[in-house]
């Protein structure tokens, strides 16, 4: 007898932060207006998404001492906004991204258990980490941590924020008017933690929340990142999307659980990919070339060239060839608020001429060619099959899947390529369960022993 098929699991992030959204369609929508959240959280709901996805942007970019506002330039915090969803949405999992490394445990791991008691089961947060020092200056302790810091700390921020989450019995809520116990003894313990990172003594204010933890995100692709996700995360967001790829990931990660006693369904991964409809493949394809072209203006690829050339390149034509001059290999970026490229231009360089030769591809060419995400291009069916493809061929448990506009990019994608889905019995056309952990399979995580 056969294996049934794996089921697809979907979330849909919100476009912004970066230059995959096109604001300047006439039909693009505001990125801070509430009413764009509440139609793209009700839209995903719509399709039974998993989880509706927030990015997070904490400084705004800045490209030869300017800002940078050839992309989306601002951001709201993100727990608000997903705290005002909870309330205008009723099964759809809220993911919002929080620094780790500009944190606090103690308040991060409360605002976090608040959303999940708002949503009924809910929340997830995606952990993040930075070394960026120019992102960092907005903050008390500034950039003060090298890289190879950063996931030192979010280990024990995570570790601080389980121990938070469960210093709450299951039962500690007794609420006995007659015997006048509101809290049963005991049932609150102190959490004393002291580490390399932190040094906290706390009594947690808030219950633990329907889910036992919010369900754990994590973003990271490097070795380290995937040795932490394999240790701590419900979820990796990875940019692995195209399928060998993919697969390769997938195995790597994946292979990491068992030593920290962990099986494959304890992780799910999941990878960002953007998508072009049309009614036939050709007609997709002519949109999809449209809208990379709309993301890439021509001083827009230039600036992209400069973050690998690590200097100003504004007297290149963007439709003539790439520079005659190789980059400043030791150069500061000249973007700030976003690393350099790579942490080899020289490397890069070398490859996007190889690419540019091959292909007789001007400057703007070329960064349309090489920077843009994994996207799914063709009919609905088409679209389908491949994530399809995708899924069963493990190469990923499912997508993060964004649109090109805010905040109805997503519409067409729920309207004709979730129905291909459920046609094939590979997605749900109602939701199980009420929460988060529900809708990925995961279950309550459970109370540590006390």
């Amino acid at each position: 007898m056969s294996e049934p098929a794996k089921q697809v699991h979907l979330g849909a992030a919100f476009p912004g932060v970066n230059n995959h959204t096109v604001w300047s369609d006439p039909r693009s929508g505001s990125q801070i207006d509430f009413s764009s959240f509440r139609h793209l959280a009700r839209t995903a709901e719509r399709g039974k998404f998993d989880f509706f996805f927030l990015a997070e942007g904490l400084r705004l970019r800045e490209h030869r001492g300017k800002i940078f506002d050839l992309d989306v330039v601002g951001r709201p915090d993100t727990l608000p906004v997903l705290s005002a969803l909870a309330a205008v949405t009723d099964r759809i999992g809220l993911a919002g991204t929080v620094n780790a490394t500009f944190n606090e445990p103690f308040e991060l791991a409360r605002q976090f258990a608040t959303l999940d008691h708002l949503s009924g089961g809910r929340a997830a947060w995606n952990v993040v980490t930075s070394s960026d020092a120019f992102t960092g200056a907005n903050f008390r302790r500034g950039g003060f941590l090298d890289r190879a810091d950063r996931y030192t700390r979010a280990a024990e921020f995570v570790e601080v924020a389980r121990e938070l989450w469960d210093a709450w019995a299951p039962d500690a809520v007794v609420a006995d008017p007659a015997a006048g116990v509101f809290v049963k003894d005991g049932a609150i313990a102190e959490v004393r933690h002291r580490g390399r990172q932190f040094d906290i003594a706390a009594r947690p204010t808030v219950p633990r929340g329907p889910q036992g933890h919010p369900v754990l995100i994590q973003a990271g692709n490097s070795g380290d990142g995937r040795e932490f996700a394999a240790a701590t995360a419900d979820a990796i967001y990875t940019i692995h999307a195209e399928l060998a790829a993919g697969r390769s990931f997938y195995a790597d990660v994946k292979g990491r659980l068992a030593k920290y006693g962990r099986a494959p369904g304890h992780l799910k991964i999941l990878p960002q990919a953007t998508f072009v409809l049309g009614d036939t493949e050709e007609e997709a394809r002519e949109r999809a070339r449209h809208i990379r072209h709309q993301q890439v203006s021509p001083q827009g690829a230039i600036a992209q060239l400069e973050q690998v050339w690590g200097r100003d390149l504004s007297g290149y034509d963007p439709d003539g060839p790439l520079p005659d001059v190789e980059p400043l290999a030791d150069a500061a970026g000249i973007t700030r608020g976003r690393a350099r490229h790579q942490h080899d231009p020289l490397a890069v360089a070398r490859h996007w001429r190889e690419v540019a030769e091959a292909r007789k591809l001007s400057i703007r060419g070329l960064v349309i060619e090489l920077t843009g995400r994994h996207a799914f291009v063709g009919t609905p069916g088409q679209v389908a099959e491949e994530i399809n493809t995708h899924v069963q061929g493990d190469a990923c448990d499912g997508f993060i899947i964004s649109g090109h506009l805010t905040p109805t990019g997503l519409d067409e994608f729920v309207d004709t390529v979730i129905p291909e889905l459920q046609e094939r019995e590979v997605f749900r056309t109602e939701y199980d369960g009420t929460t988060l952990r529900d809708h990925l399979g995961l279950g309550p995580a459970p109370a540590s022993v006390r």
